[in-house]
């Protein structure tokens, strides 16, 4: 079925109304629906979430740099793959629902949104924003079909890699992965051909991905970094190196252009 239907018919998304906020997901390994009034026996159970080492709130430091950047690197991966993003009202300034996963039936703090984590977590709303707007500066992102083979740039308009380029291994040491897309500057109306790499380490080791090679002329440069780096588009950083090194359960953008003079 993969390219006989449009992107348009696929809707992606992390979260939704119906069970954990984002920030749930990264902070219970169990619902909390004791509020409800079913002793905890409504909701949905298998919920696929972490804690990051505690249960709901905490004060560590250390897991909540976790939680931060397991948020960014969910809405990374949404927001850089073709279909259509959802996004859960509140998840780009870290709304909580204290770990209730079926809150249909509550009208009170547990259900509303509390805007004063926006200012909060500012860090996460600005990394979604710009993610937002870096979506919008690249229509390859935003292509109405699932092409894949060669197009104008001389790539594959998209490809799967590992820590070693055109060499994906999912059987590997740790969950390392990396897809590059390729911008046609002809096919997407752009003023020149654009190379978008988006690699995710989800182990807890860090590994070192090896970058692919850019047609002469062309340089990497770095967009967003999950632990702390995220910039608005055309605003990249110049990476120098032939690889990064992606520190434990984080991910990583970079965009290949013409070099500056």
């Amino acid at each position: 079925m993969y390219g006989q239907r449009g992107t348009g018919a696929s809707i992606n998304y992390v979260t939704c109304h119906d069970g954990f906020t984002l920030y749930d997901l990264v902070s219970y390994n169990e619902k909390h629906n004791a509020m409800n009034g079913e002793d905890n026996r409504d909701g949905c159970s298998a919920n696929d979430s972490w804690n990051c080492g505690a249960e709901g709130e905490t004060e560590d430091p250390e897991i909540l740099i976790l939680r931060n950047r397991q948020m960014k690197n969910l809405m990374t991966l949404l927001l850089t793959s073709r279909g259509i993003p959802m996004l859960l009202a509140g998840d780009e300034f870290a709304n909580t629902q204290f770990g209730n996963n079926n809150a249909y039936c509550q009208d009170n703090e547990i259900s509303w949104l509390d805007w004063g984590l926006l200012e909060k977590n500012r860090d996460l709303f600005n990394y979604v924003r710009r993610l937002i707007a870096f979506r919008k500066a690249h229509p390859v992102l935003r292509s109405p079909t699932h092409d894949t083979g060669h197009n104008g740039t001389g790539y594959p308009e998209l490809s799967f890699h590992g820590t070693q380029p055109w060499n994906i291994d999912l059987n590997g040491p740790g969950l390392c992965f990396a897809s590059l897309w390729a911008e046609d500057h002809v096919r997407f109306g752009t003023e020149e051909d654009a190379f978008l790499y988006v690699a995710a380490n989800a182990h807890w080791e860090e590994h070192r991905f090896t970058l692919p090679l850019l047609p002469p002329g062309y340089r990497w440069h770095l967009a967003f970094e999950a632990w702390g780096f995220s910039c608005e588009p055309g605003e990249e950083k110049r990476w120098e190196e032939s690889g990064i090194t992606l520190a434990p359960r984080s991910t990583a953008v970079l965009v290949g252009r013409m070099g500056k003079p």
